[in-house]
């Protein structure tokens, strides 16, 4: 027998866009992300309304600092509890949050301080969530459906960027902030459904001992030499490091910059992020319709490579339009990297492992790369430019050399999908 929300470990797993247990994961995780999107809106222009330009960065930067600090905790809680229940009380709290804020506006205008403390306490929340639906993936489908996955989650989050900012400027526009938040509340609250019915794998087999866990410190020590340790996990979770941190400034402060620079202006800068944002769509389109690419190691850092050089030279060509291009190409080749280093990582991991595992490779992400955003705008006004772009590029492309480096990355497989 199972007990309810545990999925029966020898179970046929159809193929993920068939699976309604997946499918219901990414429609939670989906709507939740749309509401994540009605928030930053929401939060942003209330911090507008309340204060000037240095007090909204200081706002919408709050929420950083305790999830730059928290992550690696949230990943032990995850990995220490069951993952879909951290998932729901965290979702849960969010949902109770925002709505208090609406409600809190709803009486009164918008202040400072309330706005710094929901940026925290809702970092804070999201420390929790973070690596919980991280871990969940393995959890819920076969290793062989997990590039799939990838790619479904990857076009999730695309959807979510393209849908969030609209919906939550009408409903700026419609009722104010309280409307806008009151919406990213509700959205909170439609993925708890859906959450509660997912049903989730055991870590162990019937009658397979576990190891004791212990205190929660001890718990992320051995997560963290788990990962030095590992031949695959560690190379990986370093080359995606220095990928994101040598990109990820480049790409959003550098762009914006380069715009200026060109008089290109604020529809140049839509074309470029449109044409980056195509692109990574249809490299997680590729993982989600096909599940499997020959070379999984090989191909993860010849895309990587891909884009890098795309990075570094997309400053130095003449024209708009060749700058689209080269987006497009960008956003493909690290949607591709993205998803198989992401996938290569959760199928090596022992599931005991997953939410700190999950845990340090966003901790890159979400605390550490946005650190070199001001850094990115003082090197462009003292050098320009061109000499940035390459140079971000060639620091990125350090990622390949890790990754070719390491033998167990350059022979690394995707899983063999199984036929029904």
């Amino acid at each position: 027998m199972t007990t309810a929300g545990t999925a029966p470990p020898e179970r046929a797993t159809p193929p993920a866009h068939l699976d309604g247990n997946v499918l219901r994961w990414l429609t939670a995780y989906t709507v939740s992300l749309v509401g994540d999107s009605v928030y930053f809106v929401a939060l942003g222009w209330s911090a507008q309304k309340a204060a000037g330009p240095t007090e909204v960065g200081l706002v919408m930067a709050a929420a950083a600092l305790p999830r730059a600090l928290l992550m690696l905790g949230g990943g032990v809680l995850a990995d220490r509890f069951d993952p879909r229940r951290v998932l729901l009380g965290s979702d849960a709290l969010r949902c109770l949050l925002i709505l208090s804020v609406a409600a809190a506006i709803a009486l009164t205008a918008p202040a400072l301080w309330l706005l710094v403390a929901v940026a925290l306490v809702f970092g804070a929340v999201d420390a929790l969530f973070v690596p919980a639906i991280g871990a969940l993936p393995p959890r819920i489908t076969s290793a062989d459906q997990l590039a799939r996955v990838a790619g479904m989650r990857s076009l999730s989050m695309r959807l979510s960027q393209i849908a969030g900012p609209p919906i939550g400027g009408l409903a700026m526009g419609l009722g104010g902030a309280a409307a806008a938040f009151t919406v990213a509340g509700i959205l909170f609250a439609l993925s708890l459904p859906l959450l509660l019915t997912i049903r989730i794998r055991p870590l162990a087999e019937p009658g397979e001992e576990q190891p004791e866990p212990g205190t929660a410190w001890q718990d992320l020590l051995a997560g963290l030499r788990y990962i030095r340790r590992h031949r695959l996990i560690g190379p990986l979770v370093i080359t995606g490091a220095v990928c994101e941190l040598g990109l990820i400034g480049t790409l959003n402060v550098g762009m914006v910059l380069l715009n200026a620079e060109r008089g290109w202006g604020p529809s140049g800068y839509g074309w470029i992020g449109g044409g980056f944002g195509a692109g990574a769509a249809a490299g997680a389109a590729l993982l989600a319709v096909v599940g499997w690419l020959p070379r999984a190691g090989l191909m993860l850092a010849g895309t990587l490579l891909v884009a890098c050089t795309g990075a570094a030279t997309i400053a130095l060509v003449p024209s708009l339009w060749t700058a689209v291009v080269l987006a497009v190409v960008i956003g493909l080749s690290a949607g591709v990297f993205g998803s198989l280093d992401s996938t290569l990582i959760q199928t090596a991991a022992d599931p005991a492992y997953l939410g700190r595992v999950t845990s340090v490779v966003m901790l890159t992400l979400v605390g550490l790369a946005p650190l070199g955003y001001p850094l990115v705008g003082a090197a462009v006004g003292a050098w320009g430019t061109a000499p940035v772009f390459v140079g971000c590029g060639t620091f990125a492309g350090l990622g390949v050399v890790i990754a070719l480096a390491s033998g167990p990355v350059r022979r690394a497989e995707l899983p063999r999908q199984r036929t029904m």
